[in-house]
């Protein structure tokens, strides 16, 4: 089976840099992405935080939509229980137009403390459901003709009062993918229980890079078993695996760059590692062995048990032992990072485009592991 690359940017930024220019560097990471080839690439929505910096990922694919061509472009994710399913769908079916069909609609229960304070959200068992519930209800909307009326335990949309149909008051655009745009699920704890509804919706399963590589396989199982709960065949192509990647010329330019307490790596992982013990008390998912105590789960030992870094010859063998690990997935969605140093950076998307991933989509030619 061949293989696809991708990104996923929370963003995350250094904190203190302008704002105007972390959009735009973002704006040129998609950019770029789709000149190299990449399939897709997801953003992240976060409200109230000053490193992740975009608070709402489709008004950011609309800035990009006119001067990208093939990629395609997802909310990673879309915080649901702080939105409306009118909105919701509304905006989506915009999007899709601007972008020709190019979107595809992750979609959450937001997990930023901050962004769940602010909007006064209920726990998160009960966003759960809120997610569920709000995705039934688009895509109704998606489907249905005024008049109308959707109920549910959270949201009820009505279009039944107010219509004037001899000038189209009361109608609402639909996306130009049809039935609608394909959904998305990030997996992100062991075992989780996400995969299973992503099975049994048809929906993509996509593997978070917040966790370590143990817990993939976990989430490949799960996934399948939701598939076959409902007669499917599981088909891996769909599964998007994210992972922290660094290509550089040679082995010893990427140590370097690793070891490098200052460096944008070291930044976004002591991030993590704070977020990990104050915001969900999951260090352990960062962990590169579950026997480390906290204390000897340092930023550079998470840093080395995290990123896939190297030589075009060595992130080959790494990607080619992760696949022999967890099984075939269909696209590789590498982690965007603050430029913190922008060559590196981009000669790192231009070498995992131009040599890792079509050697790496030649040996997945071979049949997936059972």
């Amino acid at each position: 089976m061949p293989i696809n690359v991708g990104m996923f940017a929370m963003p995350c930024h250094r904190l203190g840099r302008d704002y105007g220019t972390v959009l735009r560097e973002d704006q040129e990471t998609v950019i770029l992405a789709d000149k190299l080839g990449f399939s897709e690439f997801y953003v992240g929505e976060h409200h109230t935080s000053a490193i992740e910096t975009v608070t709402n990922p489709l008004i950011f694919f609309a800035s990009v939509a006119s001067r990208t061509k093939n990629i395609r472009l997802g909310s990673g994710v879309l915080n649901l229980p702080q939105l409306h399913p009118v909105s919701v769908a509304s905006n989506i079916a915009m999007l899709d137009h601007l972008l020709d069909g190019r979107f595809i609609f992750g979609a959450g229960p937001g997990t930023l403390v901050t962004d769940v304070e602010a909007f006064a959200a209920p726990p998160m068992d009960q966003r759960g459901r809120m997610v569920m519930e709000m995705l039934d209800q688009v895509t109704q909307i998606w489907t249905k003709e005024p008049p109308f009326e959707i109920d549910g335990e959270f949201w009820k949309v009505k279009l039944k009062d107010a219509l004037i149909p001899e000038f189209g008051v009361g109608w609402m655009p639909r996306p130009q993918q049809q039935p609608h745009p394909p959904i998305a699920l990030t997996m992100v704890s062991p075992n989780s229980s996400t995969a299973k509804v992503a099975g049994a919706r048809g929906w993509i399963p996509i593997s978070a890079n917040f966790i370590n590589k143990r817990y993939l396989r976990g989430h490949w199982e799960s996934y399948a078993e939701g598939v076959r709960s409902v007669g499917g065949e599981p088909d891996p192509s769909v599964w998007r695996v994210v992972r922290c990647c660094v290509v550089t010329e040679s082995d010893a330019e990427a140590e370097d760059y690793l070891a490098d307490p200052e460096g944008g790596l070291s930044y976004y992982y002591s991030f993590m590692r704070h977020i990990a013990i104050a915001g969900r008390n999951a260090l352990f998912m960062l962990k590169g062995d579950e026997a480390m105590t906290d204390e000897e789960t340092t930023v550079p030992r998470i840093v080395q048990s995290q990123v896939i870094a190297g030589s075009p010859r060595t992130v080959l063998d790494k990607l080619v032992a992760l696949r022999d690990e967890i099984g075939h997935f269909g696209t590789l969605v590498m982690t965007s990072h603050d430029w913190d140093r922008p060559a590196l950076w981009r000669r790192s998307m231009e070498l995992m485009a131009g040599e890792v991933i079509p050697r790496f989509s030649a040996h997945c030619e071979a049949p997936a592991i059972a």
